[in-house]
């Protein structure tokens, strides 16, 4: 469907902050861990296309869609490191410090902006496809820095994550395997 065959859809944005390094060498400022305030903002489509309940003239009461994609993001995601599967700090944590390994977002390969957004929008799914299944993420914005932005409007997910029973894919409120 084109963006002009939805007639609403529910926007919602919230800000976290979080942490991350880069190891492929591709960003070498972003080697050594830091951090952003993000925002993530969603587009949330009726997937029927039934339109507005004649009832309450809405798609849906807005607390009901967000609430747990909300409490996901306080709890889970704000501040969370991100880290590759791949990074020597991730032994480190497992073996100095595995109180902490709970706050560690792990992504396949480099915690991009791009790659999370993947992550964020297939988890997103998974609570979507559990608690509202007539609701759908139509598209994800991660506002890295007031400058820089990455838009996922992709629904073949399968070509950008690995498939499985991964966090991402999981309607919990997991941000990592381990």
């Amino acid at each position: 469907m084109s963006d002009d065959d939805y007639d609403f859809r529910l926007r919602f944005s919230r800000r976290y902050s979080m942490g991350h390094r880069l190891i492929s060498g591709e960003a070498p400022n972003c080697r050594v861990p830091h951090g952003h305030d993000e925002i993530v903002t969603v587009d949330i489509v009726q997937v029927s296309q039934a339109g507005l309940d004649p009832e309450t003239n809405m798609l849906a009461e807005f607390d009901r869609v967000k609430r747990r994609w909300f409490q996901w993001i306080d709890r889970n995601v704000d501040h969370s490191f991100h880290i590759s599967d791949a990074d020597r700090l991730l032994g480190f944590f497992q073996e100095h410090e595995p109180e902490l390994t709970t706050k560690l977002l792990i992504t396949p390969g480099d915690p991009t902006t791009e790659i999370r957004a993947a992550c964020f929008k297939a988890k997103l799914g998974a609570f979507l496809a559990q608690d509202e299944p007539n609701f759908r993420c139509h598209r994800l914005i991660i506002q890295e820095t007031p400058a820089n932005a990455v838009e996922i409007m992709a629904s073949a997910l399968d070509k950008i994550l690995p498939q499985g029973d991964h966090w991402w894919n999981r309607a919990d409120t997991s941000i990592n395997d381990l």
